[in-house]
This record gives structure tokens, sequence and C-alpha cells, in this order.
């Protein structure tokens, strides 16, 4: 274990086509490329020995290390502390643009600030997530990397007078350890190139410092597009430019994690590929986007959400809409395990595409059409032609609501009747039957009407348990669930409503453990999987929001405020939090961080008017 850093201790960096993860060792131990979903090209953080890494740190074994961003941006600075100087690594990716490539740039400039330092280098790639074999070519100016199928390029950032500064050389393995030594004010790195064998090229001081400028000039005026100003700027700031770097710009997809297989508990099994976009969170993230006042990638995203519903694709009886895509729209997602690879800390399996994709998630429809909605609401109207895509998204619903269904947190444990997916398939026609309404659009409303009226009886009678006074999870248990926070959020029963506050209540007894909150309870409620685990930091947030819709602003207020003390010193999140205040599961996850941005902006209007 001692092999694998904390996942919490880790900055990402990213180009808007994929990411890295940097640990504040200085190893870059996660780099799938030329994509976010593609074969990993360094993959430490899930096999020590096999899965290949990226590290320059200083040569000393005692030194402190120290990681930031340079404010307002992406680039990551990890800073290192040592008794004969003080160093530091910048790292980042020059941003790649809408039109999708193999040729990506990581840059690692390398810096001494004070006194002297030595840094070892060492680049050991794995391509195909360890499985191909790779061939090393060596000149004074980098190496190539390249295995059958792919290839990397490493050129050195120097001044042609450098040959005293470092000594480079290739270990029995094939892969590439260098040593350079740097006084106060030397500047040198490397930058690796994606999808090319060579040519390999002396790249001088003076271009480096360019693509450093030019990237964070890309992010900081990025950011200032935003309209927020309330209590907690850098937080959720950090989250809106974490969710930009989890785009894919060709497409405008989310992806939900740039990672994948990091447990949600250490040494259990439930470890998933999180490299691709879902319904739920793209739909999710129109409103924290456009809540900042970032419309184009709201449109962006709204226009990925139309394409998927405009597609109707054959998902196998599970209904219209696949609940996750790959990046770039297409849909096969198998799921397979890397049985040579021990996991992160010994947590198998490591699973790579998604066997959940073809589950039947009800809740998906109502998520995609509120978003829509939303977005109508804010000047993105809906042509003729998506209104014709919608109203057969809508028939279907109508036809197929009232059945079992795997649910929002993706079971394996066989389908039941979730009461989400059921508030979520009323809101799907809910939706419709207002943009109809507002918009004089041909629907077939007095049907519509009829199966949102029906699901809001039943929910009211099979979905509340007069036992706990609450709603509950699904019609065949008692246990509760914290995906149903988002009723009062969206318009399905009053905030203030006695069988809402009784549902909090019942909900803070369960779920809640000093402001953290878990999805639900697996030993009450089998979802087919061994083991348990942490609290999930999007349902804590959601939560946040809840209160403060309620009136509840001191306590809504407190919990939000410890929920920041659980990000990592970048402010970022991962999944879930253990027992210990461990970060668990894929990091960073875009559904914490856009529940972050949207329960900031319920509580700070809340907190205004009150």
């Amino acid at each position: 274990m001692a092999d694998y850093p904390l996942i919490a201790e880790h900055g990402l960096i990213g180009d808007l086509q994929t990411a890295a993860l940097i640990a504040t060792d200085g190893t870059v131990d996660w780099f799938c490329a030329p994509r976010f979903d593609s074969p990993s090209v360094f993959g430490s953080i899930l096999d020590a020995d096999s899965g290949g890494y990226f590290r320059i740190y200083p040569s000393r074994a005692h030194s402190r290390a120290k990681q930031l961003y340079v404010p307002d941006t992406a680039v990551l600075v990890t800073r290192f502390l040592t008794e004969e100087g003080v160093g530091e690594i910048v790292d980042f990716m020059p941003i790649s643009g809408a039109v999708a490539t193999d040729r990506h740039q990581l840059v690692r400039l390398v810096r001494c600030v004070r006194g002297s330092i030595t840094f070892d280098v060492e680049v050991a790639p794995r391509f195909d997530y360890g499985r191909a074999e790779h061939r090393t070519t060596l000149t004074d100016d980098g190496a190539v990397f390249e295995s059958d199928d792919y290839a990397i390029t490493v050129h050195l950032v120097r001044e042609p007078d450098d040959e005293r500064l470092a000594r480079t050389w290739v270990d029995d393995g094939g892969d590439v350890r260098a040593e350079v030594t740097l006084r106060a004010g030397d500047l040198r790195g490397v930058i690796l190139e994606t999808g090319a064998a060579g040519p390999i090229r002396q790249v001088r001081v003076a271009e480096a410092r360019r693509l450093l400028d030019d990237t964070i000039h890309y992010w900081t005026t990025w950011l200032d597009r935003s309209t927020y100003t309330g209590r907690w700027r850098e937080a959720v700031e950090r989250s809106a430019i974490t969710l930009k770097l989890m785009t894919y710009a060709p497409t405008g997809g989310l992806v939900a994690a740039p990672t994948a297989a990091l447990p949600e508990q250490i040494g259990g099994e439930r470890n998933w590929d999180y490299r691709y976009t879902w319904v739920r969170d793209s739909a999710f993230s129109v409103y924290a986007l456009l809540g900042l006042g970032f419309t184009e990638e709201a449109a962006d995203l709204g226009r990925w959400l139309a394409e998927r519903v405009d597609e109707q694709a054959d998902t196998k009886g599970a209904g219209p809409l696949q609940i996750m895509y790959r990046v770039d729209g297409t849909s096969d997602l198998v799921e397979e395990t890397l049985e040579h690879w021990e996991g992160y800390r010994g947590s198998a399996p490591v699973r790579i595409g998604n066997g959940a994709a073809g589950q039947l998630q009800l809740d998906i429809y109502g998520e995609a059409m509120d978003s829509l909605w939303f977005a109508d609401r804010h000047g993105a109207t809906t042509g003729h032609q998506g209104w014709r895509k919608i109203s057969d998204l809508l028939g279907w619903l109508a036809d197929n609501w009232d059945q079992p269904e795997e649910g929002i947190w993706e079971t394996r444990g066989g389908r039941q009747d979730f009461t989400y997916g059921r508030l979520m398939s009323w809101v799907a026609l809910d939706r419709g039957i207002r943009l109809a309404t507002e918009h004089g659009r041909p629907a077939p409303l007095p049907r519509w009407l009829r199966e949102r009226d029906a699901i809001y009886d039943q929910i009211m009678q099979r979905g509340w348990s007069p036992a706990r006074q609450a709603f509950r999870q699904h019609y065949r248990t008692d246990v509760l669930d914290s995906s149903l926070l988002r009723m009062s959020s969206c318009g399905f029963i009053a905030p203030t409503d006695p069988m809402w506050l009784s549902t909090l209540d019942a909900m803070a007894g369960e779920l809640v453990t000093d402001s953290l909150v878990y999805r639900y309870d697996p030993a009450a409620s089998p979802d087919g999987l061994r083991g348990g685990e942490g609290t999930f930091s999007l349902c804590t947030f959601n939560y946040v929001e809840a209160l403060a819709r309620s009136g509840r602003l001191n306590e809504a207020r407190l919990t939000f405020a410890k929920m920041l003390t659980y990000a990592n010193h970048l402010g970022l999140y991962s999944e879930e939090i253990a027992l210990t205040g461990e970060q668990l599961g894929n990091f960073p996850q875009a559904f914490t961080h856009l529940a972050l941005i949207n329960s900031a902006l319920v509580l700070d209007d809340a907190l205004n008017r009150a």
C-alpha cells in the first residue's frame, strides 16, 4: 500500500480532450490518450508495478511537497522544499480545441526557486493498460516510446549549452531515466507529445514559456466569464474549472470522472469505469453552468443531450436513451476486467468499460427533459425536428414508466419499483407538457396529463412509508434513499410540506452522519455487490440544497461549511468520503462538483432573501 499515494493527494490537468492525474510526489500516475476513454499510457495508480508512470522528484530523500494551482487556472504547481533549496514542477496541457486529435502535449517544466536542487526524472510508459510492449529510442534532445499501435515522443526543454546540466540513459526495461541539477533561476523541462513517433526536437525555454503563458491566458480569460459573486467564490470557481477540464470539447460531452476503477471501498469490488458521459450528469451540469453564466458550455451540453434524444438509439428494451455514452456519442461500452492489474491498494477487479450502460434507469428521462426545459427558459428553444423526437421519447415513457428498473445507483441486485425513477418520470412528462403549452407545440396532452397525474398518485400512495413517515427507496422496502432529496427542488412537493419535512428528519436519522450523507444502506437494501461504501459527496451537497429550500438555513450553511473541509488541498472531490475522512472512488467526480455549484447558488439565494 505504501506504493500508492492517497487518492486525494492528486491534482488534475487537461486540454479538453484528455486529462492527467499528478500526485504530490511529482508522479503522473494516470494518463489516457488520445481521449479520456482511451487506453492508458500511465496507470500506476491502479498497479504500482506494471501500470507505468512519469515521475520527477528531488534526488534527496528528505523533502516536503506542496501543491497548488496558479490562481484561476488549471496549471498545477508542485513545490519541493529540501535542505539544499526549493524547486518546483509546473504541469499543464496546452488546450487542444474543439477538433478531435491524436496529438496532445503534456508539459512538465522544472524550476529551481532558491539554492540548488537535483531532480530525478523517470519516464516509464505502459501502453494499452500495460498490455503492450514498447521500444525506446533515445537522442540528445529526447526520446520516442513506440508500441505496435501507439507512440509518444518526449522533447527536452533546454538551451544549446545544457549538456552539463543533465545526464540521460535507458534502463534495462526500456524506460528513460535522467538526472538534472538546477540553480536558482534555472528553468528546464520536458514536453510529452502523444500520437507521433518523433521527430524529436530540442525545445527552447522561451517556447516553453510561451506555451505556459498561453495556457494561463486561456484559463483566466475563460473564468472571467463567470457571473458568480456569492460567498464561496473560490470553491465554486475551482469546481467550474474542474468541470471544464472533464469536458470533451469536440462533442461537448462531460465525463463523470477522468479515472477508472478507483475503489469505493479499499479492497472492495465497487470499482467502476467513469470515463464516459452520463445523460444524468450532463443534464445536471446544464443547471450549474447556466447558473454561473457559462452559456456556451451549457449550450454544448444541451446539444449533446439533444443529439442523444434525436438518435433514439436501440437499447434492447431499455428505452430510447442509453444511460451513458462514450465521449464521442457512441454507445459501445463493453465491460471487461484487467486481470493483470492488482488495483489501487489491492482493490480488484480493475474494470474498464461499463456494463451498466444497458440498464433501464427511468430517471434519465426526467433529468434530460428538465435540463432541456431549463435551457428553453434561458433562450435555447428546441426546433421542430427536435420537438418531434421529444414527443416520441415521451410517448415511449408514457407507455413504460410503470415497471421495475435498476435505478439511479446502477445496482446489480435486480430491478425494483424505485421511487426516484417514478419521480423523474413525472418530471419528464410535466416538462413536456409545459414546453408544449408555452410554445403551442403539437402533443397528445390529455395522455401526458393522465400519465403524469397517475405517477403522482402512485408515488403518494406507494412511495410513502407510513411506518417511517418518509418517502422510501422503492415500493417493497422502508429503506430511505438520498436520491429523493431532489423531490422538492424539481417541484413535485413543496419544500415546507409536512410530508417533506418529515422525510428530511428521517433521512437525518438514517443517512446523515455529521453532515455527510450516505446514498442508502446496502445492508438493509442489498444491491448485489459485496462490501460497503463511504458517504456520497453528491448527496451531501443535495442535502444542503434541500435544507436551504426548506428554510433550514443555519443547518444548511453549517453542513456546507463542513463539507468544504473534506475537499483535498486543491479543492477537489472524489466520489465518496470514508469513515476516516479519506477520499474514495473515482477522482475528481463531476457529479460532486456540479452539486457543489448548485447548492452554493441555492444557499446564496436563500441567505440573501433571508
